[in-house]
């Protein structure tokens, strides 16, 4: 039968059916029933392409289209027959097959547009029955051309997220959309910072200045491309000042004038449009110096009675009016003597006056002939005592006055005196150094009394009588060498002191600084002036590789190249969290030539090498044969190295405006540091508003951040456009930047507003934090202030001889020659090094000459000047000695 044939199995022409539908006949085999190989699939009609269809089915006898309930004719189709050859079927091989392939065009589609979807099924017959196909559905594919959204250009600050909305034209199939980036494409696959929502939008979670670019929305399907509108992203940053530069010089040297200071608008500086810093980046003030006023001569006074000599004189002094404000001093001369012999000079004839005149004067120069006699005997035997030899340090030569040293005489052999030079006003020493001991003692007793109790209550300090005159003049001396031209020129952070055999020590007020100078360590008959000075990171070039990073301040002593016959101790900071399995810790030391050299590996130090370090938590105890420029760097070995950063907030003391700027410092936690700052602020008017935090800063490459949250919006309005401030992890790490900080700017609603409350936030992308309650009244409150008081230290910045030390030089002597010498019972300085948690240094202690000595050095650096001398009398004590209340050691027991 063909397709004009009326079959009644056919279903009616309007059934919608999406799938194969068989109608067996009744009582015939269902296994033998028309199976699809083939069904037609829907299709898309581009343009005026016609579409291809095509069904096959086995067993069938039969096979033809229908579309949209209509037989296709036949001589629209194109009907191949085979016999299928698979065994796989139920039943079996050799039955018919047939093949079918119609055409759709784009007409025929079109009739029936608008009132349903065309749509072609295949129908199948076999002996047994018929099988319809699944419909298939073809559709004209289109794309509009205009868009139904396209994106919009913006500007954005930085941080800030960016959307871009997209809505493509309308198509069949429905447009895939995508995005261009200045023509290339965006991945978000490759760039965690974007998506595209489901509605197409492109997304930016926080917009990059790399994101400044021409965006472009592209949509697609099989029949045309479409591209969008540019639409132009611009990613600005807004200016901030940073801080104010110190006041300038004033403008008139004598009388009223005016000074300024300024600022710029680079922290950050304006990207892209950004807004400018609103203020001034000048401020003038007035300024007034004193006008210098020179010396002018008071009138001469009356004229002398006419003397012996036939002379009389008159005088006039430098005070109508006296020189002030630095004026000149008047010229000439302040006494005027004249001849008299004419008339008020009295001649008289020689008498017994005249002889008993002459005798006493020939008597008077006797006695004092006499006198210089004895002077020079008392100065030859004085010369004889001391060492011919006494030396200077090789560069300083001059402005400093020789310590007179004498040493004992053979029947006082504990007799240690100082005689100090009275003519000079460079250094005065007072008290003195040691008592008198009538008679040596083969051994030393220590009760429970004062068991090292200072000797006298004298101090021997370092004193200078004119501070800053001196102190120029001696940075000025050490500058002319090239070695020492990275000196700093200010004296705050400098010290120096004139030393000889007794030692004494060094110190940098508020820094942790000190050098220790171990009786013994300068040459009996040599004299040295010593310096001590901390240098500013910026000053100094110290090469840092790699991963390394400064963990300590660049101090220098000196001078290099003087003799030193035992170790000194170098006395630093550090902020590193010292850990073996985290840090290579390396000693630098730099050259004469400036080149630096590491001259140190903690952990790998050899017992006879020139340098050897005591590292502690916060601070490192350098024992040194050299004196040079010295600096602890340090290099990661992990993720887990951290350094420690003292977290700082200070604002003004008085604030005249509504403006109100809160600085967060980031400092190295050592002293150092602090006291640089704490300087910086009082130039600047600031104060401490919460107590200083640490925070552990990590090697993880990864940024500092800070943000303030919960500002009530009803007092303050922040400033602030981006949602928290930033500092790159290499200005951190680096460790020679001083004075990282970032301020956040907050401004009153009212003048009347006083009381600030809110958190500020500081922390490690992916690692520790701080967070700081702020609460107070910008006004009044001062609390906080006395925090910085309490870590400054007290003390001279250079003490000589015995009162350098906690340990009373004799009982030091005494100690040191009972517990060299080895001991059977264990009661030598092995033990002590045990009791004072030493041990780990017992192979450096042993290759020195005096063990003892190294050891009581040691405890002399870390305990200056509040060690508690009872617990190490009873470290002393405790060495196996049978009476507790009485400790006596002598070289009969061991």
């Amino acid at each position: 039968p063909g397709p004009c044939l009326t079959f009644p199995l056919y279903p009616a022409a309007g059934a919608q059916q999406s799938a194969t539908v068989a109608n067996p006949v009744p009582g015939a085999n269902p296994d033998l029933l028309p199976h699809f190989l083939v069904e037609p699939e829907d299709v898309y009609i581009v343009k005026n392409k016609p579409v291809l269809l095509v069904c096959k089915a086995v067993p069938a006898t039969q096979i033809f289209f229908k579309c949209n309930g209509e037989w296709v004719r036949q001589v629209d189709h194109v009907i191949e027959r085979s016999t299928d050859g698979s065994s796989g079927w139920p039943w079996g091989s050799g039955l018919p097959a047939m093949e079918v392939r119609i055409n759709v065009s784009r007409q025929q589609v079109e009739k029936v547009f608008g009132l349903e979807e065309y749509w072609c099924q295949c129908v199948a017959w076999s002996s047994s029955g018929t099988t319809k196909s699944q419909k298939a559905y073809i559709r004209i594919a289109y794309l509009r051309k205009n868009f139904e959204q396209e994106p919009l250009a913006k500007e954005v600050s930085l941080e800030q997220g960016i959307v871009l909305p997209c809505r493509p034209p309308e198509g069949i199939p429905p447009a895939e959309v995508e995005w261009l980036r200045n023509e290339d494409l965006v991945d978000p696959s490759l760039d965690p910072n974007v998506y595209i929502t489901r509605e197409h939008s492109l997304v930016v979670r926080q917009a990059r200045l790399a994101d400044t670019a021409n965006y472009t929305c592209v949509a697609k399907n099989i029949v045309a491309r479409r591209r969008s509108a540019s639409a132009a992203v611009i990613v600005y940053v807004n200016g901030g000042w940073s801080t104010w530069t110190e006041w300038s010089v004033c403008s008139a040297s004598c009388g009223r004038g005016w000074q300024k200071r300024s600022r710029s608008c680079t922290n950050p500086a304006p990207l892209n449009g950004g807004a400018f810093c609103e203020g001034q980046n000048v401020q003038k003030t007035a300024c007034a110096t004193l006008c210098p006023v020179d010396g002018s001569w008071s009138p001469w006074s009356k004229w002398s009675a006419c003397g012996l000599d036939c002379t009389h004189w008159r005088s006039r002094e430098c005070s109508d009016p006296a020189p002030h404000n630095g004026g000149e001093e008047c010229q000439g001369a302040d006494l005027d003597t004249r001849n008299c012999t004419t008339d008020l000079c009295v001649h008289t004839a020689s008498g017994p006056e005249d002889v008993a005149l002459y005798v006493g004067l020939i008597a008077v120069a006797v006695c004092l002939v006499l006198l210089l006699l004895v002077l020079i005997l008392v100065y030859c035997r004085k010369k004889e005592g001391l060492d011919s030899d006494v030396a200077d340090s090789s560069i300083l030569t001059s402005g400093f006055q020789p310590v007179s040293i004498k040493p004992s005489k053979a029947d006082n052999p504990h007799l240690l005196t100082i005689q100090p030079d009275l003519s000079t006003t460079t250094t005065t020493y007072q008290g003195s150094l040691c008592p008198r001991q009538d008679g040596p003692s083969p051994k030393f007793q220590l009760t429970n009394g004062h068991l090292l109790s200072p000797l006298g209550g004298g101090r021997h300090t370092l004193h200078h009588s004119s501070p800053t005159s001196e102190a120029e003049e001696f940075v000025s001396r050490l500058s002319t060498q090239n070695y020492f031209r990275s000196l700093p020129r200010g004296t705050s952070n400098m010290t120096y002191g004139t030393f000889n055999f007794l030692g004494g020590r060094l110190m940098i007020p508020n820094t942790g600084i000190s050098l220790l100078i171990p009786p013994d360590a300068i040459p009996r008959g040599k004299i040295y002036e010593i310096y001590l000075t901390l240098h500013k990171p910026e000053d100094v070039r110290l090469p840092l590789a790699g991963c390394q990073t400064l963990l300590s301040p660049i101090v220098s002593c000196g001078p290099p190249g003087v003799l030193l016959t035992r170790p000194v101790i170098l006395a630093m900071d550090h902020c590193g969290e010292p850990s073996p399995d985290s840090w290579s810790l390396r000693l630098k030391k730099q050259s004469c030539e400036g080149s630096w050299e590491d001259v140190l590996h903690l952990g790998e130090e050899a017992p006879s090498h020139l340098y050897y370090c005591q590292l502690e938590a916060s601070a490192c105890y350098v024992f040194t044969e050299q004196l040079g420029r010295f600096a602890l760097v340090g290099e990661a070995l992990s993720m887990a190295a951290a350094k420690r950063l003292k977290l700082l907030l200070f604002a003004p003391v008085a604030c005249t405006s509504l403006e109100y700027n809160i600085r967060v410092y980031c400092l190295h936690d050592t002293h150092d540091a602090l006291k640089e700052v704490v300087q910086l602020e009082k130039q600047l008017g600031g104060q401490l508003i919460q107590e200083p935090r640490v925070l552990h800063f990590k090697d993880s490459y990864h940024n500092l951040r800070l943000s303030i949250h919960d500002v009530p919006s009803s007092l303050w309005q922040s400033k602030l456009l981006v949602s928290y401030q930033e500092i790159p992890f290499y200005h951190i790490w680096n460790g020679t930047q001083q004075y990282l900080h970032c301020t956040f700017t907050l401004e009153r609603v009212s003048p009347s507003t006083s009381d600030l409350a809110c958190k500020l936030w500081v922390w490690q992308v992916e690692g520790d934090g701080q967070s700081f309650n702020i609460n107070f009244n910008i006004t009044k409150d001062t609390r906080f202030a006395e925090l910085l008081a309490l870590e400054s230290e007290g003390g001279v910045p250079a003490l000589v001889g015995p009162s350098a030390f906690k340990i009373p030089f004799l009982i030091r002597q005494k100690i040191i020659s009972s517990l060299d010498p080895p001991c059977n019972r264990g009661a030598d300085w092995r033990t002590l090094a045990q009791k004072l948690h030493l041990d780990s240094h017992l192979s450096f202690f042993a290759s020195k000459p005096s063990p003892t000595a190294m050891i009581l050095n040691l405890w002399e650096a870390r305990h200056f000047p509040n060690g508690n001398l009872s617990q190490l009398a009873a470290a002393v004590a405790g060495l196996g000695q049978p009476d507790a209340g009485l400790f006596t050691v002598s070289e009969a027991e061991c």
